[in-house]
């Protein structure tokens, strides 16, 4: 079944504002000031563009518009810790100035084991509203985003920071409780646990299910389904029902079926997770949570443990200070805690209700209706403040207030418009900027529309940097092994015995999909990270190109043809390694706990839109060729590869990660966050493996880019021993100017991943 996300209801904030295309003479015009608005294409919105709540990258554009973040970064995603003054740092031979609103410096103790985080911020920053930036406002920011009612995107509240779980679970007994306590409540569960169970997981859970069965109604994907089942309570009751003997059809009330349906499950959640997830432990995590927080109340009941008012290792200093404290270190706790959003008390929180000396910090804790009734309305320091939201439009103007000036383009319009109409909307005269998607026939599209045929013209100015992350082909250990063990060399060739024949029919795929506008990778990592292994690099391999001996397949003089053929020889090698019977060439027998067969899914709408359908179906025919099957699934919906990603039950697929300006393979790769293991649940690969655990978190300790390097290094050899990902595809990110309605020489130079277009908008001109 699908996954529902949690539905938040939004607040529209009706406001009275001056339209963008108000006249005005050209005596009352400041200098470089137009009233022509910029205009730039995005994809649709879902109106989150509170700096607490946006989920998708458009909605967060908005908030980089409109406020402004502690944390300063260069062109390399360096960070700039005396912002205040500024930086002056090289990138490709010019000097850069960096400053931002904060100086953040860091400093480890390593006898006490704790980290200090102490942020000033400059005394002269304004909101839009004119309202001068203070302490408070990042104290306020700080406690939002640490609630335990909290459910946005950020993280900060996972960080160790001092007294941060107890706090959110308002006891001091919170950070005591073991494991083991919270297991044995489980394994034995007290009529409390069962019933939050019960509000909390079940009832909520089936009640988004019979929902979204009503919304079937009508979709041709699941019209064998809704003709079958003419009533939703009916259709809902043949996917949920425990009782293979209920019969809903007898029951006339629908509200009445759901609550059989809920009664039949009880507090059973494994069932529903089997139910809903294909995964009995799929609702671990989410009890485990409810289990700690009926101990610690539990505790609190029995005198255990003191109420917390306040978070002990978030300290406001003075008025532009604050510090921040952390258990241990870990480098890429900056990038949380330098990286709010800072947002002004005084707007999205209660004055009334602030006292930081009396622990009230702007809203009553477990309560965060105030901030969330401003999602739709954003209001921050940055270089523009919004206006409304219209028609699909997004309305900003210049912020008069901002810390570096005012812009130069008074009025910027965000238009939703769809993919294949934004070069088309620059070529027109409708769009001044957009980012259509890099591939081979939007850059033929550019190319034709400029008198030069090339990307950058008379028309359009291209700027292409790389995606900061990457595309790949997975491999679930758990699933396709030898003998049930996962980390043995056997499993290992196996996996090999796929990966080499998959991986040589990457570089004509990839240049038929996407041409200049993506390139091939060989490690598992965003060529755009100071991480990634170099072409120069000693030890760099192509991915997959040794045999099972260790010898190189490939040579220089080789014909595609000739490589396809050497390809499929060694894969006919790691296979008989793995256990498998070859017979005159073929694969004639599996060994224990293999398969002969093996299936991949691939998002690809259906009809093979994705840039590995090529690879996926290259490579199954070569392997049919030698007695293998990999059947290749090309799904229409999407959702079902998701939905077997959180069960754990797939055998391959193809999806793309995204990646943050730290290396850290950490929330990926550690056996820790396996799913349904307790942790993150993006250990899709299932990789289990002690060494690389140890250099992961080793990794995190230390401050030191080269030591990390050579660590992560280290790790990016043994996930591609282990065989569980095929490193495919390193895209473009493009961003298409007007030439003829935008002054190019003013937009920010030498834009890269970390440094995009609107970066320096308080710089960029109109013609």
């Amino acid at each position: 079944m699908r996954k529902i996300g949690k539905a938040i209801s939004l607040l529209l904030v009706l406001v009275m504002v001056l339209s963008a295309f108000a006249a005005c003479s050209k005596k009352d015009k400041k200098d470089n000031e137009t009233e022509t608005p910029l205009v730039v294409g995005y994809l649709p919105f879902s109106q989150k563009f509170s700096p607490f709540f946006a989920d998708t990258g458009y909605d967060q554009d908005v908030v980089e518009f409109v406020s402004v973040q502690l944390l300063t970064t260069d062109r390399t995603g360096a960070i700039v810790y005396n912002a205040i003054e500024g930086e002056t740092i090289p990138y490709n031979g010019v000097d850069y100035t960096y400053t931002g609103i904060a100086d953040i410096a860091v400093n480890y103790d390593e006898e006490a084991d704790i980290t200090t985080y102490d942020i000033k911020i400059r005394d002269d920053v304004k909101f839009s509203d004119g309202h001068v930036m203070d302490a408070d406002d990042i104290i306020f920011t700080y406690y939002v985003l640490s609630d335990p009612s909290y459910d946005g995107s950020s993280t900060l509240y996972s960080q160790p920071i001092i007294g941060m779980q107890n706090y959110r679970a308002n006891s001091s007994a919170a950070e005591t409780i073991t494991d083991e306590e919270v297991n044995a409540l489980i394994e034995n569960p007290s009529d409390s646990l069962n019933q939050a169970i019960i509000d909390e997981i079940i009832r909520p859970v089936l009640e988004s299910e019979f929902d979204w069965v009503g919304s079937l109604y009508g979709d041709e994907r699941y019209a064998s389904y809704t003709e079958a089942h003419p009533e939703q309570k009916d259709l809902f009751a043949s996917f949920y029902s425990l009782d293979e003997n209920y019969d809903s059809y007898a029951v006339n009330d629908e509200k009445q079926v759901l609550e059989d349906i809920i009664a039949q499950y009880g507090s059973d959640y494994k069932a529903l997770g089997a139910g809903y997830a294909a995964d009995e432990t799929y609702y671990v995590n989410d009890v485990k949570t409810i289990a700690r927080s009926i101990i610690t109340e539990e505790k609190k009941a029995a005198g255990i443990g003191e109420d917390v008012y306040n978070i002990e290792g978030i300290k406001k200093i003075s008025d532009t200070e604050v510090q921040v404290i952390t258990k241990g270190y870990d480098a890429t706790a900056i990038y949380q805690i330098g990286g709010a959003q800072v947002a002004p008390l005084h707007y999205y929180g209660d004055e009334s209700q602030y006292d930081y000396e009396n622990n009230k910090f702007g809203f009553p804790r477990g309560d965060l209706s105030i901030v969330k009734s401003k999602t739709t309305h954003p209001l921050g320091a940055g270089p523009y403040k919004f206006v409304k939201y219209e028609n699909k439009v997004v309305f900003l103007e210049a912020n008069e207030h901002y810390y570096k000036g005012a812009p130069k383009i008074k009025y910027i319009q965000l238009k939703e418009t769809t993919e294949a109409d934004k070069v088309t909307g620059i070529e027109q005269g409708t769009l001044d900027i957009t980012d259509p998607t890099g591939s081979k026939t939007t850059f033929e599209q550019i190319a034709k529309i400029n008198s030069n045929g090339e990307l950058s013209g008379d028309k359009i100015v291209t700027s292409s940097v790389d995606n900061l992350g990457y595309g790949y082909i997975g491999m679930n250990a758990d699933t396709i092994n030898v003998g049930g063990e996962p980390n043995s060399e056997a499993s290992k060739n196996l996996r090999k015995a796929i990966a080499t024949v998959l991986s040589v029919y990457r570089d004509v795929a990839i240049d038929t999909y996407y041409g200049d506008a993506a390139s091939v990778i060989n490690y598992p990592i965003s060529n755009t990270s100071w991480a990634a292994p170099q072409k120069s690099d000693s030890d760099y391999k192509v991915a997959f190109s040794e045999d099972v001996n260790g010898n190189q397949i490939y040579t220089s003089d080789m014909s595609s043809e000739d490589k396809y053929a050497a390809a499929l020889q060694a894969a006919l090698g790691y296979f008989e390694a793995a256990g498998y019977t070859v017979t005159d060439g073929k694969l004639t027998a599996a060994p224990a706990g293999a398969k002969m067969e093996y299936e991949v899914l691939i998002p690809g709408d259906g009809d093979g839109n994705h840039p590995s359908f090529a690879i996926l179906t290259d490579a199954s025919a070569a392997l049919d060729t030698i007695g293998f099957k990999l059947n290749v699934n090309d799904l229409a919906d999407a959702n079902v590869l998701w939905d077997r990603l959180d069960a754990g039950t797939q055998e391959m697929w193809c999806a793309a990660w995204g990646a943050t300006i730290d290396p850290d393979m950490y929330q990926v790769y550690h056996s820790t966050n396996i799913v349904g293991k307790g942790g993150t649940d993006s250990n899709h690969y299932h990789i289990a493996d002690t060494d690389l655990d140890t250099l992961l978190m080793e990794a995190r300790k230390s401050d030191d880019q080269s030591y990390r390097k050579s660590a992560y290094k280290q790790c990016l050899d043994i996930i591609m021993d282990w065989a569980v990902e095929i490193p495919v595809y390193q895209r473009q990110n493009s961003v298409v100017f007007s030439a003829e309605r935008v002054n190019i020489e003013t937009v920010t130079p030498d834009i890269t991943t970390f440094y995009e277009w609107f970066k320096e908008i308080e710089n960029t001109e109109l013609k």
